[in-house]
């Protein structure tokens, strides 16, 4: 026999071997469906995602008007119905709006309102607790705080001070509480950083409920609260950015301390 034939001879049974061997190690064929069948994207949806893109990409910016609903349903070759139901969808999203009187929708920004709605859902279905929320609280407000005092403007510390003034005289809880998340917001509206707002919005409003609690339960609360505004007031009007930082903290950790004392554990999960 040639040298050639055993070659092929031996690969022969080398293959063979092979197979032999996959068909014993096989994992066996699982029976039943493993998938569910592929249903196909809304018309409605794909309308909705490529209005969405223009404006994301800034083709279509804040105030401009879109087209015609009639308009639209022959530039994407759909049913009427199908771009009002899109339209819906982008309303929903605070992306349109539709000015009173006006015929037509424009295009329009978000809402902080509505933004924190999504971010409050999504931190309570993470199941994000108070001492998570109080965390991110002391790295962020402090800083905001500093900020705010070297941009703030007259008019910002006029309204600080009815806002403190009012929480003060508040007597009920829900409102007292209202007014300790709007000084927040506004310390963040002086700071002139728009990602401070939209984000000190959604940490101040899942801190609510339980804050509506600690001010009932906690004696001294609302005192410490109104000291450290007045003391975070002061140092706006200084301008001074460390002191400002300095009260920020302790005022923070300060919620802490009232939770502590009002029976509220720290793992304690947010709610809306």
């Amino acid at each position: 026999m040639s040298t050639r034939t055993k070659n092929v001879s031996r690969d022969r049974t080398r293959r063979g071997a092979a197979s032999a061997q996959s068909a014993e190690t096989a994992p066996p064929v699982l029976s039943g469906n493993l998938f569910e069948p592929v249903e196909r994207e809304p018309a409605y949806t794909r309308v909705s995602a490529a209005i969405e893109a223009k404006i994301l990409s800034r083709a279509l910016k804040d105030g401009d008007a879109l087209p015609a609903e009639l308009d639209l349903a022959q530039q994407f070759r759909v049913h009427r119905s199908t771009v009002r139901e899109a339209l819906r969808q982008l309303e929903s999203a605070g992306l349109v709006t539709r000015p009173p009187g006006a015929k037509r929708l424009v295009v329009s920004r978000p809402h902080a309102d509505k933004i924190a709605s999504g971010m409050r859902q999504a931190l309570v279905l993470h199941e994000v607790s108070f001492v998570d929320v109080w965390e991110a609280m002391m790295v962020i407000e402090p800083e905001v705080a500093a900020l705010a005092a070297t941009r703030r403007t007259q008019a910002d510390i006029e309204a600080l001070q009815r806002i403190s003034q009012a929480f003060t005289a508040a007597t009920d809880s829900a409102l007292a509480v209202t007014l300790v998340t709007d000084f927040f917001e506004l310390l963040g509206a002086c700071a002139r950083n728009q990602v401070l707002v939209l984000a000190k919005h959604s940490l101040a409003q899942v801190l609510a409920p339980s804050l509506t609690v600690m001010i009932d339960r906690v004696q001294q609360a609302r005192s410490r609260i109104t000291g450290a505004q007045h003391k975070i007031i002061g140092a706006l009007q200084n301008r001074d950015a460390e002191e400002a930082r300095k009260w920020m903290a302790k005022h923070v950790r300060d919620f802490k301390r009232g939770y502590e004392v009002a029976g509220i554990p720290p793992d304690a999960l947010v709610s809306i």
